[in-house]
């Protein structure tokens, strides 16, 4: 007798969740290039609105198109392989994630990546 075995649990969705099937994982794929070109993915709390303030900020400075898309479905975040947010993705690449970064450090990652 196993005392402390685990019951095996099987998923058929797409993800660790379970909550995923594998055609809400192709869409949520597809519509990573789609909508603004900058993005911030988060659940919507205190840190994820920082990080998307920081951003308007620095592509303000830097005379950018302002537009940014608040993504906050676990799906679509998940199609970005990022399990810590809040996270900033640039022209489709993530470029950080797991803090809010100030705008100083979001104007440096844009410069870099945009050139």
């Amino acid at each position: 007798m196993k005392v402390f075995a685990r019951k095996k649990e099987e998923h058929e969705g797409g993800c660790c969740c379970g909550n995923c099937s594998a055609e809400t994982m192709v869409k949520a794929e597809a519509e990573k290039t789609e909508g603004a070109s900058v993005k911030v993915l988060g659940s919507g709390c205190a840190k994820c609105n920082e990080l998307e303030k920081a951003a308007k900020e620095a592509l303000r400075e830097l005379n950018m198109d302002e537009t940014i898309d608040h993504v906050t479905d676990f799906a679509k975040i998940a199609a970005y392989g990022v399990m810590s947010t809040p996270a900033l993705v640039v022209d489709g690449k993530v470029v950080s994630y797991g803090k809010a970064l100030r705008k100083d450090e979001v104007v440096k990652i844009l410069k870099k990546v945009r050139g």
